[in-house]
């Protein structure tokens, strides 16, 4: 998938160049999770794999689709996006797993994110604190489209994304320990209808919006935090659905571009 008239534009962290990646990019954190994601699709290829940026190139349903590992955390998904931007990509989808926090929420249900609560550091290294890490509605609108050809259980809502997954999200450190406001924090967030805690969701909306471009996220629920329940099951969930989405995504935009129309809505029909 390389293309050698690009070979300069390499990317110092991620590996890739110009032409090596579609204009969707899947973003999951575990790199085991790259080869869930790819087995879903009709053709691949390795394109990079550079710490723990593992890149593939595919095609699923005849629409092109990439995906990217970022490793744990905000920082370096950030690192993934700016990267990728640079090479030409126009949207991207986090694809991961969360814990729910409210109750209704059953292990393998998925997590649309609509929004996230930016308790990461990395987006406020962008810009103020109070500006919002909202997911683009043509992404969500292609993923809950998806989520509902599948037959999947699903939940659209606010995300809270933190930098850390013990304290951060109100769990017992080492021995015991448990950070101030930690307890605090996590029933603030299941009172005010959050519903999951991930950590790279709102840096990836946030830089999205910031530079123009789509974002969105889908996560399968492992834990409910709320009745105590853990499994980590229906990975594969999320990732067919953010390849089903990055297909919808495709042709609705074909569809608007047919319509001569700047954004989605729905007065246009796939």
């Amino acid at each position: 998938m390389s293309d050698p008239e690009h070979a300069d534009d390499e990317q110092y962290h991620i590996a890739v160049g110009s032409g090596d990646v579609a204009e969707t990019v899947l973003l999951p954190g575990d790199t085991d999770r790259v080869d869930t994601i790819v087995g879903q699709w009709d053709e691949r290829e390795e394109v990079a794999s550079h710490r723990e940026y593992h890149t593939v190139t595919g095609e699923y349903e005849g629409t092109p689709i990439s995906v990217t590992s970022t490793g744990i955390g905000a920082p370096s998904a950030a690192i993934a996006v700016e990267e990728l931007a640079r090479v030409g990509v126009e949207t991207f989808i986090r694809v991961g797993s969360c814990g729910a926090i409210q109750e209704e929420m059953d292990i393998g249900d998925l997590v649309i994110t609509s929004g996230g609560v930016r308790l990461e550091g990395t987006s406020g290294a962008y810009v103020r604190e109070d500006y919002p890490a909202v997911a683009d509605h043509e992404v969500v609108t292609a993923l809950v489209a998806a989520a509902e050809r599948l037959g999947y259980d699903y939940h659209v809502g606010v995300t809270a994304s933190t930098d850390s997954f013990y304290a951060g999200q109100g769990r017992e450190g080492f021995g015991g320990y448990e950070s101030p406001g930690g307890k605090a924090l996590f029933e603030e967030m299941k009172a005010a209808n959050v519903k999951n805690f991930e950590m790279e969701a709102s840096a990836i909306c946030t830089l999205a919006n910031v530079y123009g471009l789509r974002a969105g996220a889908v996560c399968t629920v492992y834990a409910n935090r709320t009745t105590g329940e853990f499994r980590t099951e229906g990975e594969g969930r999320a990732a067919e659905t953010a390849s089903l989405a990055t297909h919808l995504l495709a042709r609705m935009d074909e569809v608007k571009a047919e319509a001569g129309a700047d954004r989605w809505h729905a007065g246009l029909s796939l």
